[in-house]
């Protein structure tokens, strides 16, 4: 019986024909910023890498998502749901769930949404501060059928600087919808 990890890696490869790079070695604790984010099909993609790479990440998500019966496999799936009409501090939170953990894995997409948004979500680069976890950089590339993460940072607080350096990561890939990416340098 093939594990969750050679499934998910037989369907991400096999049946949607990308191909997982990851040059990066994954500590016990990190967030992960994905990019670009312009289809659903990336969240699919993602949570198909993610099993594949043995360490599956939560993730957060409109709680617009969460209702029943997708919610069920929503919140199996690792999802947390967001209630964007109200300030709960969730950076703080996440923070100290993370500090309190033996293993943390958070994926967001820096984008905060599929529309095209110059100005990225900060949220995953405050969450990774405030619990001293590094960054991977994964990038969905759909022109190669590639994900990849090579590159890891560890956020210092130059939050201007390290987001400039984080959105020229992300220029190199192409979005399935290119006109919907923009990284805003």
């Amino acid at each position: 019986m093939p594990t969750s990890a050679a499934l998910c890696r037989w369907a991400l490869e096999k049946v949607l024909r990308f191909r997982l790079e990851e040059r990066v070695e994954k500590p016990r604790k990190f967030v992960v910023a994905l990019a670009p984010h312009t289809s659903n099909w990336d969240f699919l993609i993602g949570i198909l890498a993610s099993y594949a790479s043995g360490f599956p990440c939560n993730f957060i998500m409109k709680r617009e998502w969460f209702f029943w019966p997708l919610g069920l496999l929503m919140r199996r799936l690792g999802g947390i749901p967001v209630r964007r009409d109200r300030h709960c501090n969730l950076v703080r939170q996440l923070a100290e769930v993370a500090r309190r953990s033996d293993t943390f894995a958070l994926c967001i997409t820096p984008e905060g949404t599929r529309k095209r948004r110059t100005r990225w979500k900060t949220g995953f680069y405050y969450i990774a501060l405030e619990a001293d976890l590094p960054v991977l950089l994964y990038g969905l590339d759909y022109s190669r059928r590639l994900i990849s993460c090579t590159k890891m940072m560890r956020p210092t607080g130059d939050i201007d600087n390290e987001m400039r350096e984080i959105k020229q990561y992300f220029s190199d890939f192409r979005a399935k919808h290119p006109n919907k990416f923009a990284t805003g340098l």
